[in-house]
């Protein structure tokens, strides 16, 4: 229903404004040389095009198909703007280095206003470098060596201890990330109050790709309520940790340090509408697509029975290393960091094949020459991660899950985004100084939550399942499966 009055709005504009466009689209490319490509059908373009290929298994020939026909550069029309997409891994380094300089962060009007206008989506300039380095260094590997990997072990266990019969895999697993981002910013262990602020964050993801118009979208209108009920509850808790003489040692206490303790955001600091933004995109951040990472990883491997046998055999390695005692089942530092090498490539395939972040949009502030081309000033640009990825020429048999192709000496890569190795081919973490600043943190959650899986039960899928990347990337049933608890004989 979203989709049919988004294409209606956008058939309303004056005849006068398709008039302009036509004029000033044949102007601009007399004048300059744009990218070519092909703006479809007068103010809706190819954006239906776009959509119809997303909510398949295989939206690759959207982009196959352009990139056939006019290269990996390619000029479109979609969600009502004119759109450079680039699938060339050059190109998408060059515009995510140069974030601030020639283009800025854009997105829908409606992720937008549902996680607010202060989080660190839509930060820019001296401050977004501040907030990005302060969410850095809540989630760097000494943090998460000293401090969170305990949290995390704990809390994954504390899940799975109530798993029995038929489990709604993504459902389950988005509860374990939301719990443990709420850990990590306000120091709040899984409770009733924390479930009902899950609840009411579903309703806020539900709205980020419908119209920005409540009248219109019952979707949307609910997630802006969604959001009112989350910036309550949120600012409450800031409020009452303002009070406390003893302050936790999680991200709210460093928020409220930048505010200096005061909340009237003088001098530097963050006023309380900041803090509770920051937050509120933050928890969205770290439970959605985490969880999402977690619930492909075991599809593919199901999938691919080799691979899961490999898992397995590494993690069976590290239960009878782990010390003797009444903490024997935690996974620590030396395990994590040193044991995992096999579970390192299942999460680096999982991130490449699923591709959470397909890709990343931008604005350009002024006029862009790139690889012959020029981009106009106040032209959307889509930057494809996606699309490099699933591209034959940099990875072979590219829509296939190999896990072992991180075993190849060519293909080792530390991790760090775009641009870290040779030739730019891998960025599931985005790259530039928007590189998603909890990269470390997802990587172990998802290792620690394989651990005490494949150590603690088999599973069998309960019904087939797809998988469909509009609005996101998602199974269509939350990939149902059976598990059996396995057995385990402590030795005397």
């Amino acid at each position: 229903m979203d989709t049919l009055f988004f294409s209606l709005l956008l058939l309303f504009p004056s005849l006068s404004l398709l008039l302009f466009f036509i004029h000033s689209s044949r102007f601009t490319q007399r004048s300059r040389r744009l990218p070519p490509g092909n703006s479809g059908l007068p103010l809706i373009g190819e954006t239906l095009q776009l959509i119809a290929a997303y909510k398949t298994e295989n939206p690759e020939p959207f982009i196959d198909q352009r990139v056939a026909r006019f290269g990996t550069i390619f000029t479109t029309h979609i969600f009502g703007e004119r759109t450079v997409f680039s699938a060339d891994p050059e190109t998408n380094r060059f515009i995510v280095q140069n974030e601030g300089r020639l283009f800025e962060s854009s997105y829908p009007g409606s992720i937008s206003n549902l996680l607010g206008k202060h989080s660190l989506l839509l930060m820019r300039g001296n401050l977004h470098k501040r907030m990005h380095s302060l969410t850095m260094s809540f989630a760097n590997s000494s943090i998460l060596r000293d401090h969170l990997l305990l949290d995390i072990d704990r809390l994954v266990r504390l899940n799975l201890d109530s798993w029995t019969g038929r489990v709604l895999l993504m459902e389950e697993a988005k509860k374990i990330t939301f719990e443990l981002t709420v850990k990590q910013l306000m120091s709040f262990d899984p409770c009733e109050w924390t479930e009902k602020l899950r609840k009411e964050y579903m309703l806020v993801i539900e709205g980020f790709f419908s119209i920005p118009l409540p009248l219109l979208s019952p979707t949307y209108r609910r997630a802006i309520k969604a959001r009112g009920k989350v910036v309550k509850a949120l600012r409450l808790v800031v409020r009452e940790r303002r009070r406390e003489v003893i302050m936790k040692k999680d991200m709210l206490a460093a928020l409220l340090e930048e505010d200096g303790g005061g909340g009237g955001g003088g001098g530097g600091g963050l006023s309380e509408e900041e803090i509770v933004d920051f937050m509120l995109a933050l928890l969205v951040a770290g439970y959605e697509t985490t969880s999402t990472i977690m619930t492909l990883a075991v599809k593919f491997l199901t999938e691919t029975p080799l691979a899961l046998a490999q898992l397995k055999e590494e993690h069976e390695a590290i239960l009878k290393a782990k010390k003797v005692g009444s903490e024997s089942e935690a996974v620590e530092w030396d395990h994590y960091n040193k044991s995992m090498p096999f579970t390192q490539c299942v999460v680096n395939e999982t991130l490449r094949v699923a591709n959470i972040i397909s890709g990343v949009f931008r604005r350009t502030i002024a006029d862009v020459n790139v690889k012959g081309y020029t981009i106009p000033k106040g032209w959307k640009v889509f930057v494809s991660f996606r699309a490099v990825h699933m591209d034959q020429q940099h990875f072979k048999d590219a829509r296939t899950f190999n896990p072992w192709r991180w075993q190849d000496q060519n293909m080792i890569t530390n991790m760090s985004g775009l641009g870290a190795n040779n030739n730019n081919t891998y960025a599931p973490f985005g790259g530039g100084p928007r590189r998603c600043p909890g990269s470390d943190l997802a990587r172990a959650e998802i290792s620690v939550f394989l651990h005490h899986l494949v150590t603690r039960f088999s599973w069998v899928p309960a019904e087939d399942d797809k998988l469909v990347f509009f609005p996101t990337t998602r199974t269509q049933k939350r990939y149902p499966i059976i598990v059996k608890r396995i057995q385990r004989h402590s030795s005397s």
